[in-house]
């Protein structure tokens, strides 16, 4: 994917870095942490958080002029200071991909700008923060041996439990009868065809162990339907599946990938994040073999592209939308996820939101009641495989189903919360429950509202499409809807007038200022749009719990 505007600079930015963070044993003088380079005391002095933020901020701004604006953008747009201790500095990053990455090729550039700020600094690290449990493989000998066979990929480390996903932990595997032979062919198919580009699947992310409910089951019907079609039979293209973290997007992904290549032993099936596709795609710059990573791509039956919302930079972009189109055009099927609607991906290259708008997208919303218990039930069960005397009743389930009505990782943190306390309060009570889980709750909590749920609900509410409010239809019975669906977005979220105005077909923010304006002049005078508001404002909030 090797284009002449992609600047030597950024190549060889790209190539920055080695392996090791670990520097050479005699530096000294603090200046970060104060102490004097010349003096005989080296004891560190601690920072207050202004002054760390203040050291971040040089450090960040060096980095970025050394590997320029978009490659900063990329790899560390989201890389955070957590700590300076006298000789460690300790960073990070919200996925493990980006640790791995960074270690790779950044590690010996960061340790030089640390050390120039202070001397004493031995070892920058990386950590991946916010990540409770990591997902493990059922069967640990037999994914040692297929990782060794891969190229040195880091597999992005995963939160047990999103709704849908495999609700098990270390011995899930035990569970769901075929788990490890559907791995098996997973890497036999992989060998077969000869692809080296996707992403490691979990074997324990497949429609058997996914909990369906009203919620998913329509994505679940159209991720099923791709994954049992042949390569002629291409439908819903792209496939867009979007949610919020921790409902079950993954699982969905790698259970279409799995299941095809199930299907299929010679299919040429791709699964990937948008990160894994920029490393791929920076590596091939790099190693100049850009001709043969597009062959590579463009020679596939099934591409699962997984975080849309994480694909940065222009050049990455361009060449992906340059992919995208060759699939399409060429009826080979599609599957994407992000934690957005593709109209909301503003970071992407309006060429992609355009491809990805023109097929089927589908919201996965949070679970109901009814699967919430089932997910609870079975995580009990998985539980009681590993402890046989573990004992939790069905009413306190119930209850923590009731309770807990976020997505499935809050569950899952719910659940832990009793499994640990079991051990030492085998006789836990509802009352007790809810202290523990009080955090988990919500209670007192402001309602996350979404701009595309008022749209989608001022839509239905008139009887028009919610395209037809993002259109430049100016007729009457799409002008008011529009107007009204603007004022409660004005009302109802943080967003600003700008942000408004792009969620509403990139209009300008004083189309939407005239709309707030209009609906406010005309809600003291008009008794009917009052109460038309007030029911859409119980309809979002609803929607919203």
């Amino acid at each position: 994917m090797a284009r002449s505007n992609v600047k030597a600079g950024e190549t060889m930015a790209m190539m920055t870095g080695k392996s090791t963070a670990t520097m050479g044993d005699d530096a000294h003088a603090n200046r970060v942490h104060g102490s004097s380079a010349g003096g005989n005391d080296k004891r560190p002095v601690e920072l207050d958080a202004g002054a760390r933020d203040d050291v971040f901020e040089r450090l960040t701004a060096k980095l970025k002029a050394r590997v320029g604006t978009e490659i900063y953008s990329s790899w560390f747009g989201r890389l955070k200071l957590d700590d300076i201790s006298k000789s460690i500095v300790r960073l990070s990053v919200p996925t493990a991909f980006l640790r791995s990455w960074i270690n790779n090729h950044y590690s010996e550039l960061l340790t030089e700008l640390w050390q120039e700020e202070n001397p004493q600094i031995l070892k920058v690290e990386i950590v991946v923060r916010g990540v409770s449990r990591v997902v493990r493989s059922a069967a640990p000998a037999e994914n040692s041996e297929a990782s060794e066979a891969k190229p040195a990929v880091a597999m992005r480390e995963k939160t047990v439990f999103p709704v849908g996903q495999s609700v098990g932990s270390q011995s899930f595997g035990n569970m769901a009868g075929g788990e490890k032979r559907g791995s098996a062919v997973v890497a036999e198919s992989a060998a077969a065809s000869g692809s080296v580009l996707g992403s490691p699947l979990d074997p324990r992310y497949t429609f058997d162990t996914f909990v369906d409910g009203a919620s998913n089951r329509v994505a679940l019907a159209a991720a099923r339907t791709i994954a049992e079609a042949s390569s002629s039979a291409v439908r819903f293209n792209p496939l867009f599946i979007h949610a919020s973290v921790g409902l079950g997007k993954t699982h969905l992904l790698q259970a279409i990938a799995a299941a095809a290549l199930q299907r299929q032993e010679k299919a040429r099936v791709v699964y990937l994040t948008a990160e894994y596709f920029m490393w791929r795609f920076a590596t091939a710059i790099r190693d100049n073999n850009a001709l043969s990573f597009k062959e590579q791509l463009r020679d596939i039956d099934l591409l699962v592209i997984d975080d849309m919302q994480f694909l940065q930079g222009k050049s990455i972009q361009h060449e992906f939308c340059h992919l995208l189109n060759t699939l399409l055009d060429s009826a080979k099927q599609v599957v994407v996820a992000a934690d957005r609607a593709p109209s909301e991906l503003e970071s992407l290259d309006v060429r992609v939101r355009s491809r990805l708008q023109g097929g089927v997208a589908l919201e996965v919303a949070a679970p109901d009641y009814d699967m919430r218990v089932e997910m609870l039930r079975r995580r009990l069960s998985v539980a009681q495989h590993e402890d046989p005397s573990l004992d939790i009743g069905e009413e306190i389930l119930s209850h923590v189903a009731r309770t807990v009505t976020g997505s499935g990782r809050e569950l899952e943190g719910a659940f832990n919360q009793l499994l640990f306390r079991q051990s030492f309060e085998p006789n836990i009570s509802i009352d007790r429950v809810d202290e523990l889980l009080g955090h988990l709750t919500r209670v007192g909590e402001p309602k996350r509202i979404r701009i595309e749920e008022i749209q989608r609900i001022v839509a239905r509410h008139y009887n028009v499409s919610k395209q037809d409010l993002l259109s430049n239809r100016r007729t009457r019975t799409i002008v008011k809807p529009r107007q009204v669906a603007m004022y409660l977005a004005k009302m109802m979220t943080p967003r600003s007038l700008p942000e408004i105005g792009r969620r509403f077909g990139g209009r300008d923010h004083t189309t939407v200022l005239h709309a707030v304006r209009k609906i406010e002049d005309l809600v003291g005078a008009d008794t009917k749009l009052a109460q038309e508001l007030e029911l859409l404002k119980r309809l979002i909030n609803d929607q919203a719990a």
